[in-house]
């Protein structure tokens, strides 16, 4: 609720989850299909896609999947991320660092310092200041989401990651 509240997202826009192994993506999906595992989860993660699936409403907390019965997982592609959500045991949520509908930002010295000001803590990369958020190369890049709710699966969000489906 408090991130929510914080980035002025709509109740009704779901929120993806980061996770660390397959294993723990499990927790949150109602089953992955072995083409999911095999097409984009294999190659892909960890990576810029996102993958919707099927929740397990009893460990995805409404809100999270904004009224809906879906859920997105990614694995990251950051160390200190993978770290964090293995070391909590649990996913964490994974939006992007900005108010909702406002510019997401790609450097650490993009973020707006009044977001800043309403979080707990942020992580600054053991990096120069301008050093991009994300992996080299993907820098302006957002996830790619995919939908696997359904055959045949629909791109939502093109990203980072190219798909041929």
């Amino acid at each position: 609720k408090k991130l929510f509240t914080i980035r002025n997202r709509p109740a009704t826009q779901p929120m993806s989850i980061l996770v660390d192994t397959v294993t723990m993506a499990e927790k949150y999906a109602e089953g992955i299909p072995k083409e999911v595992l095999d097409k984009l989860i294999e190659p892909y993660w960890p990576g810029a896609l996102t993958i919707i699936l099927k929740s397990k409403k009893e460990n995805v907390p409404k809100l999270v999947m904004g009224g809906g019965n879906t859920v997105g997982i990614r694995i990251p592609n950051n160390k200190i991320a993978r770290t964090l959500i293995r070391e909590v045991g649990v996913g964490i949520l994974g939006p992007s660092a900005n108010f909702h509908g406002k510019k997401t930002p790609y450097k650490f010295s993009d973020l707006d310092s009044e977001l800043v000001e309403l979080v707990d803590c942020v992580i600054e990369p053991a990096s120069p200041e301008g050093t991009p958020l994300t992996r080299p190369g993907l820098a302006g890049m957002v996830s790619t989401v995919i939908d696997c709710t359904e055959k045949p699966w629909k791109i939502i969000r093109k990203g980072a990651i190219k798909l041929d489906i």
